[in-house]
């Protein structure tokens, strides 16, 4: 496994075949994270006494989200001349399974989803806009957490040549030189990220804000991912002459909202705990 003080990292990204159906690392890290968040879920749930009926509904529209703003995300962000020249790339949008999931989409679609579960859930049950993304923001943490150990599974999204003694020669990539291991970089600290955040909700809840969760965590998820960024290598040829790649131009809007978002929790002053009447 070791060239000197260097990784070779040649994990076979399939983790076992059932007939012609194949389980890849990433797709049972993709899902675990799911799975731990609705736990989180229940706990905050019972914690704030919200039905827990809501859970399915929640942890559908989570998944639906997900998956078709990552993918969309992917293809219009990053590669909108292949999928939207042809009608052959056009179809393969519909094919997440062949690859490109952004997270960036993702999270646009996450606040989309959740801006429909509260208008449609919200009110009866004591909750709004606000207070789900405050709860929701710790357990995507550990999602993002799960899925670049995934990304790490698939030998991809990888940075640039290091002679840090912990970089990784990716063997499967064809790779000859040691890389970042930017995978890794995000996914402990979207961990620290929310570990942070749930260890500040289970001590001091009734001391924050409504909206201060979730400016939070917009702040330290893209504030990391834009400075790791700085060492990863292009995902897309156009990113080669850019001073600022797609993904960092992308998070700059987050990170704003994540300020404006703490300035507001500051001002109006609305308990993040569910206060009812």
């Amino acid at each position: 496994m070791f060239d000197y003080l260097f990784i070779h990292w040649h994990v076979n990204p399939e983790l076992f075949h059932i007939g012609p159906l194949s389980i890849r690392w990433y797709s049972l890290l993709f899902v675990s994270g799911f799975i731990l968040g609705w736990y989180i879920f229940r706990y905050f749930f019972r914690r704030e006494a919200v039905p827990e009926k809501l859970l399915d509904p929640l942890l559908y529209t989570l998944l639906i989200a997900t998956v078709v703003g990552a993918r969309l995300g992917h293809c219009l962000f990053y590669q909108p001349d292949y999928y939207l020249g042809s009608w052959k790339g056009f179809w393969e949008i519909f094919m997440p399974w062949k690859g490109g999931l952004a997270s960036h989409g993702g999270a646009i679609a996450l606040l989309l989803g959740m801006w429909w579960f509260s208008a449609r859930y919200g009110k009866k049950n004591h909750f709004d806009f606000l207070w789900i993304m405050d709860r929701l923001v710790i357990t995507v943490a550990f999602a993002g957490a799960f899925i670049r150990l995934g990304n790490l599974f698939n030998s991809e999204i990888y940075g640039d040549v290091t002679s840090l003694p912990w970089g990784v020669i990716f063997d499967l990539r064809g790779e000859t030189q040691p890389k970042h291991p930017t995978q890794i970089y995000e996914s402990l600290s979207y961990l620290i990220l929310g570990l942070g955040l749930l260890w500040t909700y289970r001590k001091r809840l009734d001391k924050m804000y409504r909206g201060a969760f979730f400016g939070i965590f917009l702040i330290g998820c893209f504030g990391m991912r834009f400075l790791i960024e700085f060492i990863k290598e292009p995902q897309v040829g156009f990113e080669e002459n850019m001073v600022l790649n797609m993904g960092q131009l992308l998070s700059i809007p987050f990170i704003i909202a994540g300020i404006a978002l703490i300035a507001y929790a500051q001002v109006k002053k609305t308990p993040a705990r569910i206060v009812r009447h």
